[in-house]
């Protein structure tokens, strides 16, 4: 596993959804990582996902404060991500894509976990490394801290509670 690992909110909200932030916790081993925006989200959804309120594994939220990184930031969340002037959509994505370019210590040795897909497109093709929450799945399995078949039951009750990540046809896609 990369040094540090920055789950996007769609990751934290799966794993709260089935009730197992503390699996989530387990797989990250101290290595989880957020930022500001990433923290804000992920509050906003404690109101419905409980568990949300229990992460702090990840860390204090890595705040931007530099205006020539702000104003970066906001063009790729509008333009790159399709966020609208005035809102805050994207800027979590757009945030950690920026940290993991930009800040020496994360650059290189660090991944970033997302189940949207478009957006870890541009993250790989602009070199950054990414996995989903199926990956983070199959690490848990692999580390021996889930077996493949209630990792597979955990993946399908994510979907199950609406939402949207790439998912294993069988127990053995899994590690």
């Amino acid at each position: 596993m990369p040094n540090y690992i920055f789950p996007d909110n769609t990751v934290l909200c799966n794993f709260g959804s089935v009730l197992r932030i503390d699996l989530l916790e387990q797989i990250l081993d101290g290595n989880g990582r957020w930022t500001e925006a990433v923290a804000a989200e992920a509050e906003q959804s404690s109101a419905y996902l409980g568990q949300l309120r229990r992460l702090t594994f990840l860390g204090a939220p890595i705040e931007i404060d530099d205006p020539k990184a702000i104003a970066h930031i906001e063009h790729v969340r509008c333009n790159v991500f399709g966020g609208l002037p005035f809102t805050t959509k994207h800027l979590g994505e757009a945030q950690t894509c920026y940290v993991l370019q930009n800040y020496e210590e994360f650059t290189g040795s660090s991944l970033w976990v997302t189940d949207d897909r478009d957006a870890a497109d541009w993250a790989r093709r602009n070199g950054l490394q990414t996995r989903d929450t199926m990956d983070l799945m199959s690490e848990g399995v692999l580390g021996g801290l889930i077996d493949r078949r209630a990792g597979f039951t955990l993946l399908h009750g994510m979907r199950q509670q609406g939402n949207w990540l790439r998912l294993p046809r069988r127990p053995d896609d899994l590690g």
